[in-house]
């Protein structure tokens, strides 16, 4: 764990500073610098594109990294680099065709009950492709286990520009035109940025010879258009959503408390991105002694980090949402839902790099779609009845019972879970620590109330983990710490 404790702590750091800045985008800029309307705009073209993006990339940046380790000699190597990077284009050139040809009947989809949607398909477009291709050289990166700067662009690069386009919207040097198509070219350049990195770490050299196994990676990289689009689609489809059902200020706001909960996945995005390759060359290597360490290590550290971020912003929700503008301050079952699967979601570990990479990705995959249907049919019955709460709690139930279903299917092909002695250790601590302090209350201005009822349960938290080595990693990082 040493290699994925270093770069994971090194990732953990860029991931929080980039979601820093974008809660100072989300909770204060967007809230106070933008209308709710305008707001709601953004976010149905970013969460759209997110959908798109899956499809334009092929499958591409998972195909990268599983498939990387097993060519030996560099001519196979530069053959197999050279496919990756010409197969996302079988699905970019038809849709942007499609795009071309089809404009007006995508923007009448898209704006059943916000009108000022449909003159977007083109900006939608471009940012997924964007995005498509931002993730395929960073997975090039990554394979060289270079993750740092990926995760940098990834996390802040944009968010900065949006922190930048936002105070000229308020000094009204810019209107809201210009934002967005800014925020387009933000997104582009983001990528250009991404793929001269990319190639000083290896300089493609073009070799067109189709890969010996390029049959299986096609085969792979389409159904990891299932897998990566029902990720996307349990994280997007309920803002997505919202825009054909509520008013587009309704997106905004849902929006603002989505935010909030996600930051709950932050070291869980972090560690992935050095779990990912490891855990593909565990199973090409075949050591399930390792791949089973990893997956509760992964687990239980992850746990520990995300049930207490869970508790801190639920027993702070109330003095964070007096900052904020009132009507952004409806959102705590929001916040409640979305953060319970994060939670859920750092307590599997690795468990998707596991089902990517192994040989049974296909039956996985079929299933994420029957369950990305479900979270569709869930936000059509629950978003007319119970609005933006009602999406909450369909993202909830399509993300608990896709879980639940990786889960069981890897316990099932590779009898290995991650739980441990350890992880009911920490959900008992965790269990009392929100009880004993949602007793607590203080009178003093909001940002006062926070920083000290945060410091207090982080302290007594950590000191009972390290009094008692419930894990024997956030120990040594402890012991380490104290000793610098």
């Amino acid at each position: 764990m040493g290699i994925v404790l270093k770069q994971s702590l090194n990732n953990t750091i860029v991931t929080y500073f980039g979601f820093a800045i974008g809660a100072v985008n989300t909770l204060f800029l967007y809230t106070n610098f933008m209308q709710a309307d305008s707001y709601g705009l953004v976010q149905v073209i970013l969460s759209v594109s997110a959908v798109l993006m899956p499809v334009l990339a092929f499958g591409v940046p998972n195909s990268l990294v599983k498939f990387y380790s097993s060519f030996k000699d560099d001519s196979k190597q530069d053959a197999f680099l050279t496919f990756m990077l010409i197969l996302p284009l079988w699905f970019i050139i038809p849709i942007a065709f499609l795009s071309f040809f089809a404009n007006e009947t995508i923007g009448d989809l898209l704006s059943k009950e916000n009108p000022v949607v449909r003159d977007y398909v083109w900006h939608i477009f471009l940012i997924g492709m964007a995005m498509a291709y931002f993730e395929v050289f960073y997975a090039w990166a990554r394979i060289r286990m270079k993750s740092i700067f990926g995760n940098f662009m990834k996390e802040v690069f944009c968010r900065i520009a949006q922190t930048i386009l936002l105070i000229l919207l308020w000094l009204k040097i810019i209107d809201i035109e210009f934002f967005i198509n800014a925020l387009v070219g933000f997104y582009i350049f983001r990528t250009l940025i991404m793929k001269i990195y990319a190639y000083r770490l290896r300089m493609p050299k073009l070799n067109f010879t189709l890969p010996e196994n390029w049959v299986n990676i096609v085969k792979y990289s389409g159904l990891i258009i299932l897998g990566g689009s029902t990720a996307i689609v349990l994280m997007e489809v309920d803002k997505v959503m919202l825009n054909n059902f509520l008013k587009i200020e309704n997106v905004a706001y849902y929006a603002v408390a989505g935010f909030i909960a996600s930051t709950i996945a932050v070291p869980s995005r972090a560690m992935h991105q050095i779990t990912y390759p490891l855990t593909a060359t565990y199973l090409n290597n075949k050591d399930k002694v390792a791949l089973k360490i990893l997956y509760q290590k992964s687990s239980l550290t992850l746990f520990i980090i995300a049930g207490l971020l869970f508790l801190l912003i639920l027993l702070n929700l109330t003095e964070l949402y007096q900052l904020l503008p009132k009507n952004y301050s409806g959102g705590f079952m929001i916040v409640f839902w979305i953060g319970l699967a994060k939670v859920y979601d750092s307590l599997l570990g690795n468990n998707n790099s596991i089902l990517y990479n192994s040989d049974y990705y296909r039956s996985i995959l079929f299933f994420g779609v029957f369950l990305a249907i479900l979270a569709i049919v869930f936000n059509l019955w629950l978003i007319p009845n119970y609005g933006i709460n009602g999406a909450a709690i369909a993202s909830f139930s399509a993300f608990f019972i896709y879980n639940s279903l990786k889960l069981w299917y890897v316990k099932a092909k590779f009898k290995i879970t991650p739980f441990t002695g350890e992880t009911w250790k920490v959900m008992a601590l965790l269990v009392f620590i929100g009880i004993l302090f949602s007793a607590f209350s203080f009178s003093f201005h909001p940002l006062i109330n926070i920083a000290l009822k945060s410091v207090l349960m982080i302290a007594m938290y950590l000191g009972v983990l390290y009094r008692y080595r419930i894990s024997e990693d956030v120990h040594g990082f402890l012991s380490n710490f104290f000793k610098k």
